[in-house]
């Protein structure tokens, strides 16, 4: 499916991540006009593809071109007027980050903040919190990239159907969709907000969102007028469901070659069910295989017992060591990683992905590089401690 550069080291942090060959050969091809049948055409398919990858058959996405933080913007601005009470789970730096975005939007936030980094919120302190307070939406990071921990969605989300079943279930899938289980329908979620470059396995440049038709009438029954343009679901609700009719439609140019490369990889993940099972099991197989050598060699994971995502990995750096001693001899590996970005263990962690190609595509060995790096990191640092003692 893909060829690396020897020369070229590999990209090995939570996004974005290596793509596929053919992901490459789609973007790389001549611009076509977005009213072009065959753009239409893929389009098209693209937002079915999308529905497939979520497990719903009724929701409706959005894929607009920006960031994977577009879509705190589209909800906050669409679904949340002025004055309205949103409660965030927070797990860490992005639980933060999409607590400023609906406060910029006018939301009363109220935040239930794991105990620590690394930890969960307790399923008992969200049915708590909404039987103290009517909640326009509940927000859950799915899997919050600065600490690697993954939130138990499925269960949040039956809690708030129970208890306040109006209150919208809002997950950040940034880090998750293609590398996590979501079941849209089943767990009956409203939103899913996305981007393409993590599971998804494309370049940056898109935002994905994934909207119920619950979400869809709260937007279309809010009393006060969005207070944002280029975001506003007034304008693109019509485009969004005349490309997935098979029509085109114009108020902003969709980002047409990236839409291609979605495309491609798409058609790869959802290319059979069992397909897109066995990748969700190898997403998981590799995170459980990246983590044992990890902690043979002195490195302790950040997520607590049970909550550790599939697609990437947060590690203490071991005793006596500092992100800035390991990341380093990474490098010299041919591996690239990511420091820490929490703010209360920012020094002491690092970060590494793996999801799409690198953990699909066996013949890639992506998974031995970054094992050979792990172990060069710590082996690096003994040497060099061993000499000076010498």
């Amino acid at each position: 499916m893909s060829t690396t550069n020897a020369s070229r080291k590999l990209l090995a942090i939570p996004g974005p991540i290596e793509c596929t060959d053919e992901v490459m050969r789609a973007i790389a091809q001549p611009t076509k006009s977005h009213m072009d049948p065959s753009f239409v055409a893929t389009f098209k398919e693209a937002i079915h593809m999308t529905r497939k990858v979520l497990y719903t058959t009724s929701a409706l996405p959005f894929i607009l071109a920006g960031s994977g933080t577009l879509g705190w913007d589209q909800v906050a601005c669409n679904l949340i007027e002025q004055g309205e009470a949103v409660l965030v789970l927070n797990t860490g730096y992005f639980g933060d980050g999409f607590a400023d975005c609906l406060r910029a939007y006018g939301a009363i936030v109220d935040v239930l903040r794991a105990p620590a980094a690394g930890e969960i919120v307790a399923a008992s302190s969200l049915e708590e919190a909404i039987r103290k307070r009517k909640y326009k939406a509940v927000v859950v990071t799915h899997v919050d990239t600065s600490t690697g921990v993954l939130s138990d969605i499925k269960t949040f989300s039956s809690i708030v159907r129970r208890v306040s079943p109006d209150t919208l279930v809002v997950l950040d899938g940034v880090c998750s969709v293609a590398s996590e289980d979501i079941k849209f329908d089943e767990w009956d979620l409203d939103i899913v907000v996305s981007a393409s470059q993590k599971g998804l396995g494309a370049p940056p440049g898109l935002s994905i969102l994934v909207a119920s038709q619950r979400a869809i009438k709260a937007f279309e029954n809010r009393k006060t007028p969005v207070a944002a343009y280029y975001c506003s679901w007034q304008r693109w609700i019509p485009i969004m469901r005349a490309y997935d009719a098979g029509k085109a439609a114009y108020f902003a140019t969709p980002a047409v070659n990236m839409i291609y490369a979605l495309h491609a990889s798409l058609k790869q993940i959802t290319a059979t069910e069992d397909t897109m099972r066995a990748r969700l099991l190898a997403h998981r197989r590799a995170g459980e295989r990246i983590r044992a050598v990890a902690r043979q060699l002195g490195y302790k994971e950040v997520p607590k017992e049970g909550s550790a995502a599939n697609g990437m990995t947060a590690l203490y750096v071991p005793t006596g060591f500092a992100p800035s001693d390991v990341m380093p001899r990474f490098a010299d590996s041919g591996v690239v990683i990511a420091g820490g970005i929490h703010k209360d263990i920012k020094d002491k962690y690092i970060r590494i992905g793996h999801m799409g190609t690198s953990v699909v595509d066996n013949e890639r060995g992506d998974i031995e590089k970054i094992e050979v790096a792990l172990k060069a990191s710590v082996a690096a640092k003994q040497d060099l401690v061993a000499t000076e003692e010498a």
